[in-house]
């Protein structure tokens, strides 16, 4: 089978394409036939700081069918339409950048009819990511479910983004009122296209007025790609016992936390990375990312604000480097046809 590969630190030029071999599923594990790779920030994260001399299979997320299973899994049968998340996490060869691939089958979700196989891969990361942020406010459910968040003032920070787009979507189908950040007219269309009742350009002087002006008592949960450059944004609009769910660090990795205000506002600080979030909270969420798939809150394309991307698998390298310039949208790398 075809597999993309890297076994050093680098950029895109490191990913190779090479012919690997299937391999059986063992106890507790399940075999995919890959139609689609999604890309993430992570990937080529993962790719730039990797250890040389050990032979990476590329990309965490991806769809495709159930080939074969392994002693002990049931409910899975071969066939299943499924979408995968975290299928390279301390798991070399699992990565979804390749035609098969082997995996535990707690990383391995059924995917609701009539959903695309595009759609599969195109949630896990981002999608779980989001979940995880909009379950850590003080008082919300562990699990989203469909109008669960009813009377919530979110804040989704770079709502043009894949991550953004999905908090947009989940925190919408959770009955949430949600503000939206973004830095340009054309992502503003992009989170108003995803559900965004009110989108605000986070460069305007009167940012923080006019977030307020939306949502009236303040913001109780931000959705937060860069804690560091937005602090004084989010310290103006939290309500108190807020709290700021910080996935990312865009715009620097240092936060200078100022103790007296966010004493004085109770405010609390998540900080999420889905890799060490557990497996339990991975299984709340995927229930509840395909819950929402199920009632049609859970949308790709340009008309929800997330435009497509697609690539060969033989140009697994552009995929990469096509995130890591920002692109925005969602990045697939389609690797069989006519699942």
């Amino acid at each position: 089978m075809k597999a993309i590969v890297y076994d050093q630190p680098g950029d895109p030029a490191v990913l190779r394409l090479v012919d690997r071999h299937i391999t059986e599923p063992g106890p507790g594990e399940v075999r995919v036939h890959v139609a689609y790779s999604g890309v993430n920030p992570t990937d080529w994260k993962s790719r730039r700081s990797a250890t040389a001399g050990e032979e990476r299979v590329a990309n965490q997320d991806g769809a495709g069918t159930v080939d074969a299973v392994g002693a002990s899994v049931t409910g899975l049968p071969i066939g299943t339409r499924v979408w995968m998340s975290l299928a390279g996490y301390q798991r070399p060869a699992g990565g979804t950048a390749q035609e098969y691939t082997v995996i535990p089958v707690d990383r391995v979700f059924p995917l609701p009819d009539p959903a695309s196989l595009e759609l599969g891969a195109s949630i896990g990361i981002p999608a779980l990511t989001a979940h995880e942020a909009l379950v850590t406010g003080q008082g919300a459910p562990a699990r989203l479910t469909r109008g669960c968040l009813d009377g919530w003032r979110v804040l989704v920070a770079g709502g043009a983004g894949a991550v953004g787009n999905a908090a947009i979507q989940l925190a919408r189908w959770a009955g949430a009122t949600v503000v939206a950040t973004v830095s340009s007219p054309a992502k503003a269309e992009l989170a108003a296209a995803a559900g965004a009742q009110h989108v605000v350009n986070y460069r305007d002087p009167d940012a923080g007025a006019q977030i307020l002006g939306h949502a009236p008592g303040g913001i109780q949960l931000v959705v937060e790609v860069a804690p560091a450059a937005n602090l004084e944004l989010d310290h103006a609009v939290l309500a108190p016992r807020g709290t700021i769910a910080a996935y990312a660090t865009d715009g620097g990795d240092n936060l200078t936390l100022q103790v007296r205000a966010e004493m004085g506002l109770n405010i609390r600080y998540q900080f999420i990375l889905l890799y060490t979030s557990g497996w339990d909270a991975i299984a709340r969420g995927a229930q509840a990312v395909n819950d929402a798939i199920a009632d049609g809150a859970l949308r790709i394309g340009p008309e929800v604000g997330l435009p497509l991307h697609h690539f060969p698998l033989a140009e697994a390298g552009a995929a990469h480097a096509a995130v890591e310039a920002a692109t925005v949208g969602k990045v697939l790398i389609d690797i069989a046809d006519n699942q």
